[in-house]
C-alpha cells in the first residue's frame, strides 16, 4: 500500500486529472492511472473526480494504491539478455518487439512475464515488477529493473530528478546541417490520433532532446541522443518534427523514395520494419554502493547490418 499527496501548482493548472497525476507519478502508465481514478483511489480536495476534471492551482490530490498489477501476470520462458545484475538491480538489453507491461492486445509475451519466469519470488514482491522506466516496443537497448522496493524508490527518484544519464543511438533520414543541436519542443497527445504524440498538442509538456552527429552517410545520419526529459515517443516525435525521422519508424516517419540510393542500400532499407533506435548506454549512482555505474548495450544485429551496408563505398570511389 502506498499513499501519495500532491499540491497542484500553476504549472499544472487546467491539466486533466489523469494527465496531472502522470506528471507526478511518471512510473505509472496512463491506463493504470485511469483505473485508479475509476476505482475511487484518487481524491481531489477529499472529493472524487473524473479523469477529465481540469485541476486548479492549489488543489490537493490524494492517491491510495493498494492493488498490484502483477496479480494477473504469469511467468513465461522468454530469453533475457542480461547486461548487469546484483542484489539490487537488473539491467537488460531489451530486444525489438518486446512489450514492457501486459496490456490489451499484449496479455502475454512481455518483459513482465519474462521477469517472473527469471525470478518469480523476487519480482512478484516489487511494485510494478520492478519496472522503473520503459522503452517503446520496437526500441532496443538498456532497460533498468529494480529487484527490491528500496532500489525501486531510489531509481524512481533519480528518474524524477533527471539524474540518470541516457544515451541513445539512432539512424535518421537526411544529412544533418550541423554537428550538434537541441530540440526544445513541447510534446502532448496528438489532437486527432490518440495513440500518437505531437509537438502541436493542445495540452503538452516541456520536452528537450540534445543530439550529436556520430557518422554522416550520403542520405542518412547516425546520431547520439541525450534526453533532458523523458516524454512518450520523445526522440521519434522530435526528430520527425525537424524533418529527420528515425529510419524505419512506421508511425512518425514518412514513405520515402530510395531510388537515389545504391541498390544494396535500397534492398537493406526496404527490409527494415522497425525504428532504428537503440538505448545504447545508461549511467547512474548505484543505490547501495553509491558508486557511479555505467552500462553499455551493443548494437542489435539489424541496426549493425544497416550501418555496415551504408559504410560500403560507391563503385569508382
Amino acid at each position: 500500500m502506498q499513499n501519495y499527496h500532491f499540491d497542484v501548482t500553476e504549472k499544472q493548472n487546467k491539466l486533466r486529472l489523469d494527465t496531472c497525476i502522470s506528471h507526478f507519478l511518471p512510473q505509472y502508465t496512463r491506463s493504470y492511472i485511469s483505473r485508479l481514478i475509476k476505482t475511487e483511489a484518487v481524491h481531489v480536495n477529499q472529493h472524487l473526480k473524473k479523469a477529465s476534471y481540469l485541476v486548479k492551482t492549489g488543489d490537493c490530490i490524494s492517491i491510495l494504491i493498494t492493488e498490484r498489477e502483477q496479480l494477473s501476470a504469469i511467468p513465461e520462458d522468454i530469453p533475457l539478455d542480461i547486461l548487469y545484475e546484483d542484489q539490487d538491480i537488473l539491467i537488460i538489453n531489451k530486444q525489438a518487439g518486446l512489450v514492457i507491461h501486459p496490456a490489451p492486445g499484449h496479455a502475454s509475451g512481455t518483459l513482465v512475464n519474462a521477469l517472473l519466469h527469471y525470478n518469480n519470488q523476487q519480482f512478484s514482491k516489487v511494485d510494478r515488477f520492478g519496472i522503473v522506466h520503459r522503452l517503446d516496443q520496437d526500441t532496443t537497448g538498456c532497460l533498468i529493473v529494480a529487484k527490491n522496493m528500496q532500489s525501486q524508490n531510489y531509481l524512481n527518484q533519480l528518474f524524477k530528478n533527471r539524474t540518470i544519464e541516457k544515451k541513445y543511438l539512432c539512424l535518421v533520414n537526411g544529412q544533418m546541417k550541423q554537428q550538434k543541436g537541441i530540440i526544445d519542443l513541447p510534446i502532448g497527445r496528438h489532437p486527432t490520433h490518440r495513440k500518437k504524440m505531437s509537438v502541436h498538442a493542445k495540452i503538452s509538456r516541456h520536452a528537450e532532446t540534445a543530439w550529436k552527429l556520430s557518422r554522416q552517410f550520403d542520405h542518412f545520419a547516425l546520431l547520439e541522443i541525450f534526453l533532458k526529459t523523458g516524454r512518450t515517443h520523445q526522440i521519434r516525435v522530435h526528430l520527425a518534427a525537424i524533418n529527420h525521422p528515425v529510419v524505419g519508424d512506421q508511425v512518425y516517419g514518412k514513405q520515402r523514395n530510395w531510388e537515389h540510393c545504391q541498390q544494396a542500400v535500397q534492398v537493406c532499407i526496404k527490409k527494415i520494419h522497425r525504428q532504428m533506435l537503440h538505448a545504447h548506454e545508461v549511467g547512474f549512482m548505484h543505490p547501495r554502493t553509491n558508486k557511479f555505474l555505467r552500462i553499455t548495450a551493443p548494437l542489435p544485429v539489424d541496426m549493425a547490418d544497416v550501418l555496415s551496408v551504408l559504410d560500403v563505398p560507391k563503385l569508382g570511389n
